[in-house]
């Protein structure tokens, strides 16, 4: 059993990261607000912190998931996690699907706007039309195939990369004392990689700055006057979702959601002022190594949550869906309604990290299902960007939630530790203070891990 003791040294608070993100997103409102035509411009900022952090991502999923999968003495622990995994992702997205069904059945937070069709801009909505283009179960499949190993790296994409991460691994675990130069250079790399994240994510205020000038420049407050109902709604719904969904689900694993949250507040901050749970992929993943869960746990979860366990996306597709017809006073059957439900468990998977991948989906949901008019998107393409923001949030939230539950599930899971960390405390033997990079990928045995 580690000891701990509580964390000192902190740093002066000018100098805490999460504090220079948040004064970063209130400055970026009042230039949105005060200032509209240069805020606009500040949009590279925002994006070019995006770019930077998604041009590492694929690196460390690689370290994370070799590193630790090639340690492991049972393989088809893989396959069991992965398993897992996939099942809880569907079950919890479905809840989410249906919370935003409800919710947006009792409220009905598009009545009374009696929108007409005829009169949208149907042309603001093709652009998105164009990009959501339907896809089956088996071109899905292959495109998880990249077209070859630089292929993967170069497009950035996730699930090319976690299969190929993984097929290295288990490679690496048959050649055993063969493959201990590689596994050396490997660990030797995510120092590399880990410490470029440090370093990058020190520009993370900037790029919220960016981002959120940008997008109240450009939209404005005053444009959720006439939709703040719908808005108001969703971030409602996704706080029902988060303290009540997954804060049972986290009661259940053992810790305390409130405390989690606070715990992963950078990443939190981040997400929100970038409206993309890309950029906090990353820390994520180092900050769950660093609170008990296992290398291989998080490797796998997490990245594969990105694509699959879209819970913000899912309340997103069902709640905006529902309005939208609403808003047109278009009457749907129970039938058509599960039509949509059920198109929704599709098109949801996928939609998370890029800004805006949502409302491609469910433009992509619409066209399947034609009851409700495509052109009434129109009516929220405006507010979309507040929306993501929410959606992110519960996006990366969730995964978080997801990758302890499955570390719990496996035994994975060192329940002293992550008490402690959450409490505030650190471990006695290479402490380290909230903030501060403590190398993540030098994981404890999988032995040592106890059961929650």
């Amino acid at each position: 059993m580690p000891n701990f003791i509580a964390s000192g040294g902190r740093k002066p608070w000018y100098r805490i990261l999460y504090v220079q993100v948040l004064l970063a997103i209130a400055l970026g409102i009042a230039v949105g607000h005060f200032w509209p035509a240069t805020a606009v411009e500040m949009k590279p900022l925002g994006d070019g912190f995006i770019k930077l952090i998604k041009m590492v991502i694929a690196l460390v999923i690689f370290c994370t998931v070799v590193s630790g999968i090639s340690g492991m003495e049972n393989m088809k622990k893989v396959g069991r996690v992965g398993g897992k995994a996939l099942l809880y992702f569907e079950a919890v997205s479905t809840v989410a699907l249906l919370i935003g069904w409800a919710v947006a059945t009792v409220v009905k937070p598009g009545a009374g706007l009696n929108a007409n069709p005829a009169t949208l801009d149907l042309k603001a909505v093709a652009a998105y039309a164009g990009k959501a283009k339907e896809q089956t179960v088996a071109e899905f499949v292959l495109n998880i195939i990249p077209n070859t190993i630089v292929d993967a790296f170069a497009r950035g994409d996730i699930l090319p990369v976690v299969l190929i991460s993984v097929l290295f691994g288990y490679v690496l675990s048959r050649l055993g004392e063969r493959g201990r130069p590689v596994r050396d250079l490997i660990d030797a790399g995510a120092d590399l990689v880990f410490g470029t994240t440090n370093a990058l994510m020190r520009l993370a205020p900037l790029g919220a700055f960016g981002a959120m000038a940008f997008t109240v420049g450009r939209f404005g407050v005053g444009s959720l006057g006439p939709l703040a109902k719908l808005v108001g709604t969703f971030y409602l719904t996704s706080a029902i979702f988060v303290f009540g969904i997954l804060g049972v689900i986290a009661w259940w694993a053992g810790f305390n959601i409130f405390k989690f949250l606070r715990y992963i507040r950078e990443e939190i901050l981040i997400v929100l002022g970038t409206s993309s749970s890309d950029p906090a992929l990353p820390g994520l993943m180092e900050k769950l190594e660093r609170l008990g869960c296992s290398k291989p746990v998080v490797g796998l979860v997490v990245p594969t949550g990105y694509v699959f366990n879209t819970d913000g996306s899912s309340i997103y597709m069902t709640l905006a869906a529902l309005f939208v017809a609403q808003a047109t006073n278009t009457d749907l059957t129970f039938i058509q309604e599960f039509a949509i439900f059920g198109v929704a468990m599709l098109t949801s998977k996928g939609a998370s990290g890029v800004t805006g991948a949502s409302f491609i989906a469910l433009v992509g949901t619409l066209s399947v299902v034609p009851t409700i008019p495509v052109a009434g998107m129109a009516l929220i393409l405006g507010i979309d960007r507040f929306m993501s923001e929410a959606r992110a949030l519960v996006n990366m939230i969730g995964n978080g939630v997801a990758a302890v539950v499955m570390a719990k599930w496996e035994r994975e899971l060192d329940y002293a530790r992550m008490q402690a960390v959450l409490n505030g405390a650190v471990p006695k033997d290479g402490a380290f203070s909230e903030g501060a990079a403590e190398p993540s990928h030098r994981a404890r045995p999988l032995g040592a891990h106890v059961k929650a």
